[in-house]
């Protein structure tokens, strides 16, 4: 028994693919006859045909069956054997099952054989002389299923031939001549692989095209032709390399590096197996790397029968077994040679069913993920574990107390990884631990929105809050103000052991719970819990309440929030919509979005009402001015009762400040600017209750001057502005200001009203009549056009010079002149109207106009009842009054009147 070694583990890039497992002993195929070699092999189903060198056939059968180990061994029956009777070596041996016969080469011969008898068939038409070697077309072109077709090499002559082969006959279809004598041919559709005596080439039979591949020398070694698939071969190359070849002369996969002896190769997908004097290689044909090597001295024959790979040496056969793919690939991960694991399952896709592969290549592609993450190659792993769909919470689980405890997860089986959990893979590691915890971090974020959360959001949620309440993450906030499924009574223990109350809160707040968040979040507040997460934790808080829909929550926590801070906590209410503004909203939206209706009706019952805050804040003063104003000068509220309260909180504000000893006046100036743009800006308030509360004090004279203004008391107001102020230009932009949404006359009266009040003769002539002099200069001077001239001059003092006054007469002369001509063109365009419709008043009487009872008129649409009418251009009837008011709303002249000067 020669000696067989499986030298795999010698290799660095081996697997164990095949198992080398005994078939024919020498015994049983020669007994003890030492002179008889095997010289070739044919296999057919569970039928092995061996031919020997002295001229018989010997016919086996094979059984499978498997050892207690799970290996494959064979039971072997010799069933036959039959003597040729040629005295020469059976040279090739091909099997033809669908005709039942075995194609024979022997003496330079082709003969057919039954398959079962082993006996000649009768006919002699059944052979072909002269023949140096043949090959089977895998492929045929012919389409009748009970014939063979064989590409033959002659013997003398430099040509291949094409032969079909029947049960009783043979019959030449073609023959093709070839540039030298070929050695070795393989034939697949019309394509023949020759090797030649110097070079490989390519040739079709059909249109005689050919295609030179490359040389080589035949004396040197010997050639292999070998068919792999649909028109593609395997060919042995110079340098020691299995070169692959198509039809067309390409190579479309990566040459394989094999020995320089190699004398039989053999394709058991996907690995190319290859014999030379003492070994036999396994080659990948999809890394084109080293796998197994296998020790085997004597080998004489390597070929591959229906995916069985047979080996024989010149005394006995023995069966290449291919290790199951799933198992060969589970030997790969388990040395951690993940690429090579994947490689070879993509390659396995062609051998099995798509179902199968599918959950067999997620699997590897996890089971991959898991080693990489043992390596802390984070984005292989991560884009392994996406592509092979894995179940997250594989993941999670080998994070301790991260998966709730109420989840139903149990990890698959058989498991994917080696570890136990996190601190198994890290071995005390406490850099490695936090390496793999924040790759879950980033893992957990970018899964947890896509299908691979499906049906575990929970637990996915959960770990991830769980982990970035461990690590202090910035993300921790952004996961619970988002829509998420965190598990309240996971979460809130971990939160609380890890100080995130703030956290906490928001869980409680998006679980419903909001008395909760606020009580949580005031203890916060309070220094009764630590949490450093926001520094502005009470502003939040109000700001909270502000939009809270819980009425009882937002009084409850009010007081506490005014307490800390009146000008922050009063934004509770300031923020809110008001109650009435509110009800006005909904009503709107409930005639656009009727199904909303009891929803609306709800959030207007949430609404908190002025008039209840407004006695609320009544013993927090500050709040209350500060929502009083929120109320009439932010949202504009028109409500006489709320200007008259803010402008009673301005007003006592300034009186306190002005009773103070000694007064703030920076303070003092404030508050009055704010009363006096209250008191300028609104009409709401009770002017005459105001008016009262001021009159007794001097320093308030402006605001008095303005409530006068209110009361359309002018005289009194710039009496205030002139004599006791003496400010001019306030007196001035009073007249402007309280004229500005007014008619001309209303700005002319105010202006005469000011010039009058500088120009009273009775005043005694210790009150300054020179400076008032001045002051009715400049008034008549800037505004001239806007006073009546005639009674000006009535009103200014005999001794006045006209140089003064030139500016105001100037201006008051070109008024004058604009409005009078302004006047007449008016006048023109009325006259040009008015003869314009005589004109066509005397067209229409030159041809009769109809009218009767039945013709209605083209304004009114109502029907003639009486003989007299109007006719427009082009003759159409209209009633005399439809026409008259047509004429009044449309006359240019009346659109010239209206934009003209009032002086028209």
């Amino acid at each position: 028994m020669m000696l067989l070694v499986d030298v795999c583990c010698a290799f660095k890039m081996s697997v164990k693919a095949f198992e080398l497992v005994p078939a024919v002993e020498r015994e049983l195929l020669m007994g003890d006859k030492a002179r008889i070699n095997i010289e070739c092999i044919e296999c057919c189903g569970k039928h092995l045909y061996v031919g020997t060198n002295d001229c018989f056939i010997h016919h086996f059968l094979l059984e499978e069956h498997a050892t207690t180990k799970g290996m494959l061994s064979y039971t072997v029956q010799k069933l036959l054997f039959r003597y040729l009777g040629l005295k020469k070596p059976v040279e090739a041996l091909k099997a033809a099952s669908a005709l039942e016969r075995i194609i024979v080469l022997c003496d330079a011969t082709v003969s057919v054989v039954d398959m079962i008898t082993l006996e000649p068939v009768p006919s002699g038409g059944a052979k072909i002389k002269g023949v140096a070697a043949f090959c089977v077309n895998e492929n045929p072109v012919n389409g009748d299923p009970f014939c063979v077709e064989i590409g033959v090499i002659s013997a003398r002559r430099r040509t291949v031939q094409i032969y079909m082969v029947y049960e009783d006959r043979v019959q030449l279809v073609k023959e093709v001549n070839t540039p030298e004598q070929p050695c070795a041919v393989s034939l697949d559709g019309y394509f023949l692989c020759l090797a030649l005596s110097t070079q490989y080439m390519i040739l079709n039979y059909s249109t005689g095209a050919a295609q030179d591949l490359f040389p080589y020398d035949s004396e040197e070694r010997k050639p292999i032709v070998k068919r792999i698939g649909r028109e593609e071969f395997l060919l042995a190359a110079p340098g020691g390399l299995g070169m692959f070849a198509n039809a067309e002369g390409i190579s479309q996969r990566a040459p394989v590096n094999w020995s320089e002896s190699v004398m039989g190769a053999a394709v058991c997908f996907p690995y190319v197996v290859a014999l030379d004097e003492g070994f036999v290689t396994v080659h990948s044909m999809l890394d084109q790397q080293l796998k197994q090597t296998l020790s085997f001295r004597d080998g004489h024959i390597l070929q591959d029968f229906e995916g069985k790979v047979v080996l024989a040496s010149t005394k006995a056969v023995y069966v290449l077994v291919p290790l199951p793919l799933e198992r060969q690939i589970q030997e790969l991960l388990a040395g951690h040679r993940v690429e090579e694991a994947l490689t070879l399952t993509e390659g396995a896709r062609r051998n099995i069913p798509k179902d199968k592969f599918q959950i067999l290549h997620k699997r590897i592609l996890q089971q991959a993920g898991f080693i990489q993450f043992g390596q802390l190659q984070f984005l292989e792993a991560k884009e392994h574990f996406r592509t092979g769909q894995l179940d997250v919470r594989e993941l999670i689980s080998l994070y301790p107390l991260l998966l709730p405890a109420s989840s139903s997860f149990t990890r698959c089986h058989p498991p994917l990884h080696e570890f136990a959990d996190l601190n198994h893979l890290a071995q005390g590691d406490q850099e490695k631990v936090q390496r793999c915890k924040r790759f879950l971090i980033t893992y957990l974020g970018e899964v947890r929105s896509t299908e691979g959360a499906n049906g575990c959001r929970e637990d996915v949620d959960t770990a991830l809050l769980k982990l970035y309440a461990e690590q202090d993450h910035e993300s921790l906030l952004d996961l619970l103000a988002s829509p998420n499924a965190c598990l309240l009574a996971e979460s809130a223990p971990w939160l609380e052991k890890h100080h995130k109350y703030f956290a906490l809160g928001l869980l409680y707040h998006y679980n419903g719970q909001d008395s909760a968040a606020l009580q949580l979040w005031v203890r916060v507040v309070n220094g009764d819990l630590q949490d450093s997460t926001r520094s502005d934790l009470y502003e939040y808080v109000v700001d909270f309440l502000s939009f809270c829909s819980n009425p009882d929550l937002v009084w409850k926590y009010a007081d506490w929030a005014l307490q800390r801070d009146q000008t922050i906590g009063v934004q509770i209410f300031t923020r809110r919509p008001v109650g009435q503004d509110q009800v006005k909203e909904q009503k709107d939206q409930v005639k656009e979005q009727k199904d909303q209706v009891k929803e609306q009706k709800d959030q207007v019952k949430d609404q908190v009402n002025p008039d209840d805050v407004i006695t609320y804040l009544g013993k927090h003063s500050q709040a209350l001015l500060l929502y009083l104003e929120h109320l009439v000068l932010g949202r504009r509220i028109q409500k006489e009762k709320l200007h008259t309260h803010l402008a009673v909180q301005y007003t006592d504000r300034v009186l306190s400040l002005l009773s103070q000893s000694p007064t703030a006046d920076q303070q003092v100036s404030l508050a009055r600017d704010k009363l006096q743009l209250l008191l300028r800006e609104s009409s709401l308030y009770r002017v005459q209750l105001l008016l009262g509360k001021i009159q007794e004090y001097d320093q308030l004279f402006l605001e008095r001057a303005t409530l006068h203004g209110k009361l359309e008391e002018h005289d009194k107001a710039l009496h205030i502005l002139v004599h006791q102020l003496k400010d001019f230009p306030a007196a001035e932009a009073y007249c402007v200001r309280g004229s500005a949404s007014r008619d001309p006359a209303y700005q002319q009266r105010l202006l005469h009203l000011l010039l009058g009040v500088y120009l009273d003769r009775d005043l005694p002539s210790s009150t300054g009549t020179g400076e008032l002099e001045m002051a009715a200069v400049d008034l008549l001077n800037r505004h001239g056009e806007l006073f009546d001239a005639v009674r000006v001059l009535d009103l200014l003092p005999e001794g006045w010079s006209l140089q003064l006054l030139r500016p105001f007469l100037g201006r008051a002369l070109r008024g004058s002149m604009h409005a009078c001509r302004t006047s007449q063109v008016a006048l023109g365009l009325a006259r040009s109207e008015n003869l314009q419709l005589q004109h066509d008043r005397l067209k229409q009487r030159r041809s009769p106009v109809l009218v009767s009872e039945k013709k209605g008129c083209v304004l009114c649409h109502n029907t003639f009842s009486e003989p007299d009418c109007v006719c427009l251009p082009g003759g159409v009837p209209v009633h005399t009054h439809c026409a008259a008011q047509r004429v009044v709303r449309d006359s240019p002249t009346r659109r010239q009147l209206a934009n003209s000067n009032n002086h028209t």
